[in-house]
């Protein structure tokens, strides 16, 4: 009750501060009003996902700290969603604040989002990585980027036969399978593969916001895979949901001679540094070529060549990269429109260092009715082995 209170006070509070004083305000005050542009950044914690996290420590370090203001979401997200929601307010807070980008949008954010449309309607919101429907979140903020989960429900398929596999072990859990295109994307995988002739295994792991945590979920995915060795074969793709456990994962099917066609978040940094000892020196860092030259040594080392894949770029920092520079331009008067597909594909083009394509969401309504969620896009990029 008083994590409410407190967020109905600030709520109040912001509305006076915005909209209160505005009879008073002349228009020479308008004109001398501060023209200083703020872009807001939440991330998860390093433990949750640390790429999206070094993303916004980049971004911080680029235009400093006067212009960056970076905060993250709690590592019980699930749990302490009221906490979300004060720390997007205090962006907003900030009039010179004109935009938001949130990266992943965990369970929590769409009523955060919402809470800052109220007092500052001003403010561009970016979405990346949402975990809450789709058409809830696209309706909360003006642009969502995403990974295209389902096409890759027949892309991972597709890449795992491709390095080798017989066998396709999903691993998940239920608050992820309560993620409408996780699950979806899980359906569209075991049809796609026993299609193309894989066995699809639907296997639970724990969830690191359970009672063992990250740790627990961790060991569980490296006292596992082997077992699932044992009985399906070394050509056996595994792939899980969760960004925590990837490290483990690879590690594993390395140790035991697997097959890992792609992360749940795709890129050269996600897990692999970790699972297999690399060390980025300070001048390396985001040199993705160096990254991924040390990934190939690592794995040709333990005869992994040839048996793992990902994508060519770290796809979620250039969601937070790219919606700083398209934010920054917007708020600096350089276009107007809040959701401009050419730009935002230019933006994420440059971040990425390759050309980058993207398809808006199309969702079914209660009435069975297609709905072309216009402002949601979903990325996919090919496949680089290692």
């Amino acid at each position: 009750m008083f994590k409410k209170g407190f967020l109905l006070l600030l709520t109040m509070m912001l509305l006076v501060v915005f909209t209160g004083c505005g009879s008073s305000t002349t228009s020479g005050d308008a004109a001398n009003a501060s023209k200083k542009v703020k872009i807001g950044i939440m991330t998860n914690t390093v433990a949750q996902n640390e790429e999206e996290y070094r993303a916004a420590e980049k971004m911080v370090k680029k235009y400093g700290k006067d212009v960056i203001l970076f905060k993250t979401t709690p590592d019980n997200f699930m749990k302490e969603q009221e906490t979300t929601i004060a720390n997007m307010l205090a962006f907003a807070a900030d009039p010179d604040c004109k935009a938001i980008i949130m990266c992943q949008a965990v369970p929590g954010a769409a009523a955060a989002f919402e809470k800052v449309r109220e007092v500052r309607p001003d403010i561009l919101l970016i979405a990346g990585v949402p975990g809450e429907d789709p058409d809830m979140v696209a309706k909360k903020v003006d642009i969502v980027l995403n990974t295209d989960e389902l096409a890759m429900g027949k892309t991972i398929p597709a890449q795992a036969k491709k390095l080798g596999a017989t066998t396709l072990v999903h691993y998940s859990f239920p608050r992820h399978m309560s993620y409408p295109l996780l699950a979806q994307r899980r359906d569209i995988m075991k049809v796609e593969a026993e299609k193309i002739g894989l066995k699809f295994v639907d296997a639970t792991a724990p969830d690191p916001l359970g009672d063992a945590g990250v740790p627990g979920a961790q060991q569980f995915m490296l006292e596992d895979i082997p077992r699932k060795i044992n009985e399906y074969g070394k050509n056996t793709n595994f792939f899980n949901t969760n960004c925590a456990m990837q490290e483990p994962l690879i590690k594993a099917t390395l140790d035991a001679g697997g097959i890992d066609a792609q992360q749940c978040c795709p890129s050269p940094y996600h897990g692999y540094p970790g699972a297999l000892g690399i060390q980025i020196p300070a001048d390396k860092a985001g040199d993705v070529d160096y990254v991924i030259g040390e990934i190939k040594a690592k794995l040709a080392a333990k005869n992994g060549t040839g048996r793992f894949s990902t994508w060519p770029v770290p796809v979620t920092m250039t969601f937070i990269e790219a919606g700083v520079e398209y934010a920054k331009d917007w708020a600096e008067g350089k276009f107007t429109e809040r959701n401009n597909k050419e730009i935002l594909m230019q933006k994420l083009s440059a971040a990425a260092g390759t050309k980058i394509e993207a398809q808006t969401l199309t969702t079914t309504d209660k009435a069975g009715q297609e709905v072309v969620l216009d402002n949601f896009y979903l990325i996919l990029i090919d496949y680089i082995t290692l």
